[in-house]
């Protein structure tokens, strides 16, 4: 489907600003819980997750707070996720120097939604510079086959923005396909408009793969978004395919588009979609209900799953369709990324098959 560098080291790198979650025991809510579970996150790993756990080299570049017993946690839990890594060690300095962020969310249960805050204050991978990183060695020497980052640590600061462009620019000639998921951030953006703008745009133009929501298009990319009116699933489908025409216009030679489709019955039942666009046609997943244990991660999984059908050289239907299950995997965990025990389990979601397996 999409042409792959055969000689690279590495299925995936991915750049990133790691830190930790904390989640409720039991589901209950934050604000009233007093017994807590941690775990390394953030969104762009967690796309990772997917072809890590099902054998595929990944690495991940990130920065770290010098003996930080967090940092050690996160590598520890990379190295458990079978990811590499590499990135600078910042020295805290104070206390009140940089740190790993922290996400704060707990999952919601029935008619109570999840609540999620995330608390960047000082955050180590704001500090992100591609003068700590040899990405001639990297991207060259090493070699990627996919490049994948998002508007999140794209936006994180005016260092992490120059960092994800350089990549993107350097991968590209040294033959990686680019990934890249918008994530538009209100907050993020806020001054920065101009500027990021044109930095998301020239990154959009060496990407090979571009996802998000029609909103996510409009205010990163610029492009017009669908027409005012129409409600439930079948306006949104045909919502994003009018944009994503349009986006083509402007980025002919991306291959791939994609978004997901989600409607919430309760905190834990969704009507779970996707749509995939590749060429001139467009592969739908109309919405089919699933059990969600915690849904924080499942459209990374649905990612990492599309990618993972890209790496494999599968078509955009079965890719599209291995991404859906990745992501309704990730909704039935409480990590918030998939962890695959092989493509059969996957293929079985897919099917509807939750039957023992013995």
């Amino acid at each position: 489907m999409i042409e792959l560098r055969n000689d690279a080291k590495y299925s995936l790198v991915i750049p990133t600003s790691m830190g930790v979650r904390l989640t409720p025991a039991d589901h209950q809510p934050f604000h009233c819980s007093d017994t807590f579970k941690m775990q390394g996150t953030s969104a762009e790993s967690n796309v990772g997750s997917i072809a890590s756990f099902l054998g595929m080299p990944v690495k991940i570049l990130t920065a770290f707070v010098k003996d930080s017993p967090i940092a050690r946690f996160i590598k520890d839990d990379l190295a458990r996720r079978h990811m590499d890594y590499e990135g600078p060690e910042f020295t805290q300095d104070t206390p009140w120097g940089v740190r790993h962020q922290i996400n704060m969310a707990d999952s919601g249960w029935g008619s109570r939604g999840p609540r999620v805050q995330n608390d960047r204050a000082g955050e180590v991978g704001r500090k992100l510079n591609v003068k700590d990183f040899d990405l001639q060695r990297i991207f060259g020497d090493e070699g990627a086959k996919i490049v994948h980052m998002s508007g999140l640590i794209a936006a994180l600061s005016e260092e992490t923005s120059e960092f994800c462009l350089e990549i993107a620019r350097v991968a590209k000639k040294n033959d990686a396909r680019i990934s890249f998921d918008l994530n538009h951030r209100a907050s993020f953006w806020k001054g920065r408009e101009e500027l990021l703008s044109k930095q998301f745009k020239e990154i959009a133009s060496l990407s090979d793969i571009l996802i998000g929501n029609e909103e996510d298009f409009q205010l990163c990319l610029g492009v017009e978004g669908p027409e005012a009116g129409g409600k439930g699933i079948a306006a949104k489908i045909e919502g994003f395919k009018g944009m994503i025409n349009r986006v083509k216009q402007e980025y002919p030679d991306t291959s791939l588009f994609a978004t997901t489709l989600r409607e919430v019955e309760s905190a834990n039942s969704h009507m779970w979609g996707a749509i995939v666009s590749h060429g001139k046609e467009f592969s739908v997943i109309e919405p089919r209900q699933i059990g969600v244990f915690d849904r924080i991660g499942g459209g990374d999984g649905f990612v990492g799953g599309l990618l993972y059908g890209v790496l494999k050289g599968w078509d955009a239907d079965k890719s599209s369709q291995f991404g859906w299950a990745t992501g309704a995997l990730t909704a039935t965990l409480n990590t918030d990324y998939g962890q695959p025990a092989d493509e059969d389990q996957v293929w079985s979601i897919w099917k509807g098959n939750a039957r023992v397996q013995r």
